[in-house]
């Protein structure tokens, strides 16, 4: 296993458990990781990091998450796979980690900690934020501007709602 793998199943194990309520302090956290990585200081500041900012930046990556993984919301996830999620969104989005290295590697977490289903799972919602991340496609629509749909199914384009007619154009 790469020393580097090493550090971020330490940080899953951390925010598991914070998300289950942990009180471990920012001390306690680095002396955890320090004990677990015996005491080698590069692994120990990069798992450091990894843990302070996904847990600094929480709130933006579960907003990305939640837009990007439709059919379950984060509290409904499996503690395991939304935490394998915000470790890898977090290295996608802020960490300076190549966007495949940090797919791959949470996947790889999420085939040791998750259930069955859940590297596929990890797999096309990481993707999709990479992709969006530099991107090659466009971000998905948030589910709330479902609500800007017109009664009749199409968009509400505003006043051009005909693009490419003049409004003296427009049909009645």
């Amino acid at each position: 296993m790469s020393t580097r793998r090493r550090c971020r199943e330490i940080v899953l194990q951390l925010l598991y458990e914070h998300d289950l309520g942990g009180t471990r302090t920012p001390e306690a956290a680095r002396a955890f990781i320090k004990s677990r990585l015996q005491g080698r200081k590069a692994l120990t500041d990069f798992a450091d990091r990894l843990l302070s900012g996904t847990l600094k930046h929480r709130d933006q990556v579960d907003r990305q998450l939640s837009r990007l993984s439709t059919h379950w919301t984060l509290p409904r996830m499996p503690a395991t796979d939304r935490n394998v999620l915000r470790l890898g969104a977090y290295e996608i989005l802020f960490g300076g980690t190549p966007g495949q290295v940090a797919v791959s590697e949470a996947i790889l977490l999420a085939k040791r900690y998750g259930d069955r289903n859940s590297p596929r799972f990890v797999n096309g919602v990481l993707d999709r934020l990479y992709k969006e991340h530099i991107g090659q496609v466009k971000p998905a629509v948030a589910p709330e501007t479902a609500g800007d749909q017109a009664v009749d199914g199409r968009a509400d384009q505003g006043p051009s709602a005909s693009p490419g007619l003049s409004d003296s154009a427009k049909l009645p």
